[in-house]
């Protein structure tokens, strides 16, 4: 039997335990990995972001061998497995996904997918967040991301990212045959654009809202995530907590500076 390439995983999703993503995760997963564990949401955690309950306790139920359900958000599940259910034998990688949906440009801040693999990262384990686009909500191309989540992985592994940064990976709307070779990006600002409220009446008279993300067919700047996965690559961006904009924060100290020379 062929040596896989890592010792353990850790898998888990902001999708939901039963998601297919997953499915196709753990799939993939098996061929690198002697041990597969899974610790996913019980139910859909999708927009939670890097969220973690630190005011409710947390349930977990055991499914199966190395296979369990959180009553949390991503980030408790990459917390559990980590700090407790694999403390003694940590995971080699941390994967998350397959999100059912791209997480492209500023929409990774809201994403729950990502959330977990910058959990991961934070308590030191390697993380790779994973997502299929789509255009066609009732047939996803999991195929694409089942057949391609093995070698994005191996060509990801064998180089040097793991301290201080994530990657997040996306596969595009397309079959795997069709797919363009794996492309390292920049985040780009994505497709999102705003955030909208829609309203409606129960019948109790009492009004209710949902939140709907509004995104833009326009297309990103070139070398961006966005750009290259319209192109049909995957794409890889490494990210991190660092968020500082360093181009303001010159601006604001000049001003700073100016106005104390000024008094």
């Amino acid at each position: 039997m062929a040596t896989k390439l890592l010792s353990r995983v850790l898998l888990t999703n902001d999708d939901g335990i039963d998601a297919p993503g997953l499915a196709a995760l753990e799939h993939a997963a098996k061929h690198l990995a002697d041990e597969v564990w899974i610790v996913a949401p019980a139910h859909d955690q999708s927009g939670t972001s890097h969220s973690i309950s630190l005011h409710d306790p947390l349930r977990l139920e055991r499914l199966g061998d190395r296979r369990f359900a959180l009553s949390g958000t991503p980030g408790d599940c990459a917390a559990i497995g980590i700090r407790h259910l694999m403390l003694d034998t940590p995971p080699d990688l941390l994967l998350s996904g397959v999100n059912r949906g791209a997480n492209l440009g500023v929409e990774t801040v809201f994403s729950g997918t990502v959330g977990a693999a910058m959990t991961g990262m934070l308590l030191g384990i390697p993380s790779i967040a994973l997502s299929q686009a789509f255009s066609d909500g009732a047939h996803v191309r999991w195929d694409t991301s089942r057949a391609l989540v093995p070698d994005v992985i191996r060509q990801l592994v064998a180089l040097d990212w793991s301290h201080g940064a994530c990657m997040n990976v996306n596969f595009p709307d397309c079959s795997a045959e069709q797919a363009q070779p794996l492309k390292l990006t920049a985040q780009g600002r994505g497709l999102l654009t705003g955030i909208g409220v829609i309203t409606r009446t129960d019948p109790r008279n009492k009004d209710y809202h949902w939140l709907k993300l509004e995104r833009s067919p326009e297309p990103d700047d070139s070398g961006t995530e966005a750009a290259a996965l319209a192109a049909h690559h995957v794409t890889a961006t490494p990210l991190r907590f660092e968020r500082t904009h360093e181009g303001i924060l010159s601006n604001l100290q000049r001003q700073m500076a100016a106005r104390l020379q000024e008094t």
